[in-house]
């Protein structure tokens, strides 16, 4: 069997249990060694055989599992975060497709969830956003037309930003095209949940100084929106007049 697992925002405490669990019983784990702490694999037991795939093409790292899983082994596929997000998962589970390999997957916590809890932040607060937009600038890997930064910006929605802090200049200028203001809120989180974690608030307008003076080029996340700002409605949800299954409205 293999396994897909998140491995969370990279502190080691924030894998799952039940990845925590799979680590331990791996005979095998195929890990991203550019992305996942390192730490994580102290869970293995003796014996296990680790492989990283940061300098590894796609069938190598089929050609790698595959023969491991036919022979009945537990094969764990480490991913960073979650694997549903940018983890390229998708064509590694057709090709298992293929071979009639069978697989698990077991989510793990995305650094935008790491993120917002270093800024001891809400994305969704009444009367500011209902609405949380993960997307990333284009690189090697195209981005659709239709969810160019500078479209997305002008929901403003609360945003998290992946991948993009190597054009971050670009980045800035593209949510100004949208509609933010020069002085909304922004915040840059470099390594959520990591030891060396260092957060910048900021503004959109000064992003890229920002990046610029502390030499954060990668492995951040740029966060925008107004649920940075002090200002939001009370939840309707802890509020004595208003009624719902479990609760009735206070007199």
């Amino acid at each position: 069997m293999i396994y897909f697992i998140g491995a969370g925002p990279g502190a080691v405490d924030l894998i799952t249990v039940r990845g925590k669990e799979m680590l331990e019983k791996a005979d095998l784990i195929v890990y991203a060694g550019s992305l996942v702490n390192p730490e994580l694999l102290h869970y293995a037991k003796p014996g296990c055989v680790f492989l990283d795939s940061a300098g590894l093409t796609l069938e190598q790292v089929l050609a790698a599992m595959a023969p491991a899983a036919q022979e009945g082994k537990v094969v764990v596929r480490l991913h960073t975060g979650d694997p549903s997000l940018y983890g390229a998962i998708k064509e590694q589970m057709d090709r298992l497709d293929a071979l009639a390999l069978p697989y698990q997957i077991v989510p793990g916590v995305s650094s935008f969830c790491a993120a917002a809890a270093a800024l001891r932040a809400e994305y969704t607060l009444p009367d500011v956003s209902q609405s949380l937009i993960i997307t990333r600038l284009e690189g090697r890997t195209p981005v659709p037309p239709r969810e160019d930064i500078s479209l997305l910006a002008a929901h403003q929605a609360s945003m998290a930003v992946f991948l993009s802090l190597g054009r971050i200049g670009e980045l800035a200028e593209r949510l100004l095209q949208g509609g933010y203001a020069k002085d909304a809120p922004a915040a840059i989180v470099y390594k959520a949940s990591w030891p060396d974690e260092r957060v910048f608030v900021c503004t959109v307008g000064t992003l890229a100084e920002t990046a610029e003076a502390h030499k954060i080029q990668k492995t951040a996340l740029v966060l925008v929106g107004d649920f940075l700002k002090p200002q939001y409605s009370r939840s309707k949800l802890y509020d004595p007049q208003f009624a719902h299954g479990f609760r009735e409205a206070s007199p």
